[in-house]
């Protein structure tokens, strides 16, 4: 008599615990579960991504200091470069795609044209 009554006990509790562990089971896969979850996890991968840029940021700064003083170019702080110098035209004045060469037509080859 004992034996059964355990044995129905130990049967009624495994039933109540596997279905909770389903039921929590299907309410994480649910479409809004798993798109909260993505969601989470791609917030949590841009600030490691954040981190990540600004370490190596750091470190490129630290490392640029260490070569500006071993070759002796570091620059004081405050001083800031040049402006950047305009370029010179090469070639003389610019041709557009009409005007390839000054005696023959411009022939258009493309057929989306309109004619």
């Amino acid at each position: 008599m004992f034996r059964r009554t355990f044995w129905f006990t130990a049967g009624a509790a495994a039933g109540v615990w596997a279905t909770t562990k389903v039921n929590r089971k299907i309410q994480q896969l649910t479409p809004e579960s798993l798109a909260a979850q993505a969601a989470g996890r791609a917030v949590d991968a841009g600030h490691r991504l954040r981190e990540f840029a600004l370490d190596v940021r750091a470190g490129m700064i630290q490392r640029e200091e260490e070569l500006g003083e071993a070759l002796g170019t570091s620059t004081p702080p405050g001083t800031e470069l040049p402006a950047q110098r305009a370029r010179p035209a090469l070639g003389g004045p610019a041709r557009g795609p009409r005007a390839a060469h000054p005696n023959r037509p411009h022939t258009s080859y493309n057929r989306n044209e309109d004619h």
